[in-house]
């Protein structure tokens, strides 16, 4: 029974957790990443007097740093 002691742990707890919600964003992430895609059709909107390195951000889901939060 001493094994289930780590729990009492803040720092293993806390361990635990990190692991837990990077596997859910990994597992579930690009799921998530195209249903939105295909929501949000186009994507990103990018102006066409903007810099030219924002053009390669044309058609990124603008929600998925939700995934982040949910994570």
């Amino acid at each position: 029974m001493s094994a289930f002691n780590v729990f009492r742990y803040i720092t293993f707890r806390t361990g635990g957790a990190l692991i837990t919600s990077a596997l859910i964003v990994f597992i579930f992430g690009p799921t998530i990443i195209n249903s939105l895609r295909l929501r949000q059709g186009k994507g990103q909107p990018i102006r066409a007097d903007g810099p030219q390195t924002h053009f390669k951000k044309a058609g990124t889901p603008t929600m998925g740093g939700l995934m982040i939060l949910s994570g």
